[in-house]
């Protein structure tokens, strides 16, 4: 008797091979993939549309997980179901420990007894690899078993018949002729197939991929640390609460209506402890980099940091010496020397986009301008923003 849970395909005669009925043509549906008649009223999940049935896939071809049933077969395949009943049987074993000695049973990593040091060994080890079939060597296609034990693909056994072979491929014992003449698919095997598939998929797999990802307003309001930083301080730190509600490509000014919190906006001469902070009220988002844009739309903000000799900020108007000309690769990612000339290219082309466009820039003077250049604040943690417009991109050689 078939076991209620186990899906079964239509045999070489046409008949169901679970309820024994030959199903019309109406009645049966044919896999994309292997092309293996089923009858539709035996399927425990039927296609929801008639245009679903085109690519429909079977159990097999799916991979469906169904436990086999505790049943012996003949042959060597009857190992492994002589396993799976003594791990049943050990009351030793709580359920989630006989729920992973079964998994690693199916899927090939099963401890060997005798501590050879190989310590673990394949499904088809397992099996003395006799589960495969004879002609393809693979893993049988709606498999059949001969008495003799001997497994092989209902095609490729068919063919084998077809050409007036009446005995095993593999021991050249007599096939009966009543399997010859109608091949019976082994229901356990394939069941014990179908969970091998889906466990080597799953190690192939490998573990989930976690992302973190926090939302601005579960934030908190300064900049933070998590468990996963490596390095003390700000060095890993993460951006706090975003204050306000300008997107990230806004120009110009920082208004009271999109100032939330304080309803005021962003001012000018306003004051911060780091760039985290000043990224925290929109007033120029990157943390590390001295130029906010995009080079096919404009530069947003910039942060004078007095990183270049020919840096100039004289209140009104300064010179700003761009991005780049540094060979940062590798361990020289603090390198200070020029060594090829700057381009009107990414951060440096967004300048320029700015310039020819007439856009306002945010300015951003950082506590080293403010103390060699400005001489204005006697503080060196402060940032003051401005709204400048740049009215020229000159290139022309620097100092350094």
């Amino acid at each position: 008797m078939v076991h209620d849970s186990i899906q079964l395909p239509c045999g070489g005669d046409g008949a169901c091979m679970r309820c024994k009925v030959t199903p019309s043509t109406e009645e049966t549906l044919t896999c994309s993939i292997c092309a293996a008649p089923w009858h539709v009223g035996c399927l425990a999940s039927k296609p929801e549309t008639l245009a679903s049935t085109l690519q429909w896939h079977c159990p097999d071809c799916s991979g469906d997980p169904l436990l086999p049933p505790s049943v012996a077969t003949d042959g060597s395949s009857s190992e492994l179901f002589v396993a799976i009943k003594a791990i049943e049987a050990d009351e030793s074993l709580t359920e989630k420990e006989k729920a992973r000695k079964r998994q690693e049973l199916v899927s090939g990593r099963v401890e060997e007894v005798g501590g050879n040091g190989k310590g673990e060994s394949s499904v088809l080890d397992v099996l003395d690899e006799s589960l495969n079939c004879s002609f393809c060597m693979q893993l049988p296609d709606r498999p059949v078993t001969t008495p003799c034990g001997h497994n092989f693909c209902l095609k490729c056994f068919q063919k084998w018949i077809g050409q007036g072979k009446r005995t095993c491929a593999k021991c050249r014992s007599t096939v009966p002729p009543k399997m010859a003449s109608q091949p019976r698919i082994n229901s356990t095997l394939v069941s014990v197939i179908r969970m091998a598939k889906l466990s080597k998929s799953n190690a192939a797999a490998g573990p989930l991929k976690v992302f973190h990802f926090i939302h601005n307003q579960d934030r908190p309001d300064k900049a933070f640390t998590t468990e996963r930083a490596q390095k003390a301080g700000k060095a890993n730190a993460a951006s706090g609460k975003i204050f306000v509600t300008v997107p990230p490509d806004h120009f110009g000014p920082i208004t009271a209506e999109n100032d939330p919190d304080r309803n005021q906006g962003v001012l000018v001469g306003e004051c911060w402890e780091d760039r985290l902070e000043c990224r925290q009220w929109g007033a120029h988002l990157p943390h590390v980099a001295g130029i906010a844009g995009q080079s096919n739309y404009g530069a947003q903000s910039v942060a004078l940091s007095g990183g270049y000799e020919d840096d100039e900020d004289h209140g009104e108007w300064f010179l700003y010496t761009g991005s780049g000309g540094r060979d940062l690769s590798g361990n020289k990612r603090t390198n200070k020397e020029q060594s090829f000339d700057q381009k009107f290219e990414k951060m440096n082309e967004a300048l320029r986009v700015s310039c020819k466009k007439g856009y306002p820039v945010r300015v951003k003077p950082t506590s080293m301008m403010l103390f060699y250049l400005l001489k204005a604040f006697a503080s060196l943690d402060v940032q003051v923003a401005q709204r400048k417009t740049i009215f020229i991109c000159p290139r022309e050689r620097g100092e350094i």
